[in-house]
C-alpha cells in the first residue's frame, strides 16, 4: 500500500472516530441540552409562569414530540390554563407517538376529569398508575378515583 493510501486511509478513521461523539450527541430526545430546557419548562409550569412553560416545552417538543419531561410540562400548562381540549389532542398525539409517557396519562386524565368525561378519565388514571405507581401524584389519582365509586 503507497504511503498515500496509508495517509488517506488514517485520515479517514481518524475523521469517522471525531465525528461518531457528534453524531450521537445529534439525537434531540437525548440531548442533554434539550433535558434542561424541559425540566426548566416543567419547573415554569409548578410555578405557574404558563407563558415560559408553553415556550420552553414548545422549544423542545419541535426538536423531540415524545420528549417525556416536555410532554408533562406541557400537559401540565396546558391543563392549568384549562385549555382541555388543546392538552387532550397534544398529549393524545405525543402518546401516538410513545405510550408509554405516564405523565402524558395523568395529564390527559385531568383535562377529561375537568371535562366531565369520567371514562376517559378512569382509562388515562389507570394507566398512569400501572406505569407509575409509586409516583407522588399516585395518592391524589388513587383519591379521585376512589372517589367515583362511591
Amino acid at each position: 500500500m503507497s504511503a498515500i493510501k496509508v495517509a488517506v486511509a488514517v485520515f479517514t478513521l481518524v475523521a469517522a472516530i471525531a465525528v461518531a461523539p457528534l453524531a450521537a450527541a445529534a439525537d434531540p430526545c437525548t440531548d442533554p441540552a434539550n433535558a434542561a430546557k424541559a425540566s426548566d419548562a416543567l419547573a415554569k409550569a409548578r410555578a405557574k409562569d404558563y407563558a415560559a412553560a408553553d415556550a420552553g416545552a414548545n422549544a423542545v417538543l419541535g426538536a423531540c414530540p415524545t420528549h417525556a419531561v416536555a410532554v408533562q410540562a406541557m400537559g401540565q400548562s396546558l391543563v392549568a390554563q384549562k385549555r382541555y381540549d388543546d392538552a387532550i389532542a397534544r398529549l393524545t398525539t405525543a402518546l401516538g407517538a410513545k405510550p408509554d409517557l405516564a405523565y402524558a396519562y395523568l395529564w390527559r386524565g385531568y383535562a377529561h376529569y375537568s371535562k366531565k368525561q369520567p371514562d376517559k378519565m378512569v382509562g388515562d388514571f389507570q394507566t398512569f398508575l400501572r406505569l407509575q405507581p409509586t409516583a407522588p401524584e399516585a395518592s391524589t389519582v388513587r383519591q379521585l378515583l376512589a372517589s367515583l365509586n362511591r
